[in-house]
């Protein structure tokens, strides 16, 4: 079997497609959450603490001032900006909490229907023919 059939042979099976499909909606998910930490979240706790903007928050590594933006900052010199690793920190815990919070609900969803007691089965009617059967011979 040569490498392509092999390859061919990989990438159709339901695995790979399914894992393509996953990453896709992963990254639309991850856009989403990321909106919602910067536009939604983000503000509300700079509010709470004083107006503080994390997505500005820097140390310049070439001993410039912190009076400008980060964006000012960065065509001045090198920076830390550690104001956008704490955004994006808060950003993975949200989406983490939140597929948490999804397969717990799928795994409740599950329990409660393997709680679900099966209807008991109905006995075919040669085994009832072959149980009168049996008692009558008995008596």
């Amino acid at each position: 079997m040569g490498m392509m059939q092999e390859f061919k042979a990989f990438a159709i099976k339901g695995n790979v497609i399914d894992l393509a499909i996953g990453v896709i909606i992963g990254s639309a998910f991850g856009k989403i959450v990321d909106s919602l930490v910067q536009d939604v979240i983000m503000p509300v706790v700079g509010r709470i603490f004083g107006g503080l903007d994390f997505s500005n928050y820097y140390l310049p590594l070439d001993g410039q001032g912190m009076t400008m933006t980060l964006a000012e900052a960065k065509k001045v010199g090198p920076v830390l900006a550690y104001g956008s690793f704490i955004t994006i920190l808060l950003n993975f815990i949200l989406l983490a909490f939140i597929i948490f919070q999804m397969v717990r609900l799928v795994n409740k969803a599950r329990r409660k229907e393997s709680e679900v007691a099966p209807a008991p089965a109905v006995t075919p009617e040669d085994i009832v023919l072959l149980r009168e059967i049996r008692d009558s011979l008995k008596r």
